[in-house]
């Protein structure tokens, strides 16, 4: 039997689970604007704790989303898991957040395009199979009415996330279909975190970092008068 405590912190949504040998027990979450994940990442982690009725000593790994997303919600993210890991001695299994996120997208046909957003009219995106396996990498891109048409004329093209939102006035193909409401949820890492367990895919918990994708760039102050 293996526990396992999943979470998410990449986007707006600050996302906890407890699995059982690949089934969430537990669960909480909260979609907020106001990016609260350093105030509630460590009230749901011991309450989804307390749900499943175990402690920190009867996990197995702590799974995290490593990226891409939102700079200071992955450093928040990545270093609870690594401080967990270290204190309890236990595995550090990392999931991308775009694999994250098509997970909570099956479809029986087509392809998924799982996407965050990035600013502007640029995107995370990463595209899957009706299986979910991922036929192309992570990339960062910019959105132009042109995006994605190698899918598109093949047939459906799920567009999932909150990057998907600014696609919809851009692409406008008859086999494109946004699909509203989705972000990275533990609720998803499950099956994912279990998978990595089993095969031993663990990081290295001193030099694990986020995976950014591309290079961070802070806003200037405005110089005073």
């Amino acid at each position: 039997m293996s526990y396992i405590l999943n979470f998410d912190t990449a986007t707006k949504n600050c996302s906890v689970s407890v699995s059982q040998d690949g089934e969430v027990i537990a669960f909480e979450e909260l979609n907020s604007e106001g990016y609260s994940h350093g105030e509630k990442l460590h009230v749901f982690i011991e309450n989804v704790l307390k749900q499943a009725g175990i402690n920190f000593y009867d996990l197995s790994a702590v799974a995290v989303g490593k990226g891409p997303g939102s700079y200071t919600g992955l450093r928040i993210g990545v270093s609870a898991a690594k401080g967990i890991c270290f204190a309890k001695d236990i595995p550090l299994i990392s999931i991308e957040t775009l694999d994250i996120l098509a997970n909570s997208n099956p479809i029986e046909e087509g392809v998924v395009v799982s996407m965050l957003d990035a600013r502007r009219l640029e995107v995370f995106s990463a595209i899957y199979n009706h299986e979910l396996v991922k036929i192309r990498k992570t990339e960062a891109e910019i959105i132009d009415a042109n995006s994605f048409s190698e899918y598109l004329s093949k047939g459906k093209v799920y567009f999932v996330g909150d990057g998907a939102e600014k696609c919809k006035e851009i692409i406008l193909h008859e086999n494109a279909v946004f699909v509203n409401g989705k972000f990275p949820s533990a609720n998803e890492m499950a099956s994912l975190s279990h998978t990595k367990l089993k095969n031993k895919e663990f990081e290295d918990v001193a030099y694990f970092e986020p995976y950014y994708l591309k290079d961070f760039v802070g806003v200037k102050p405005k110089p005073r008068k």
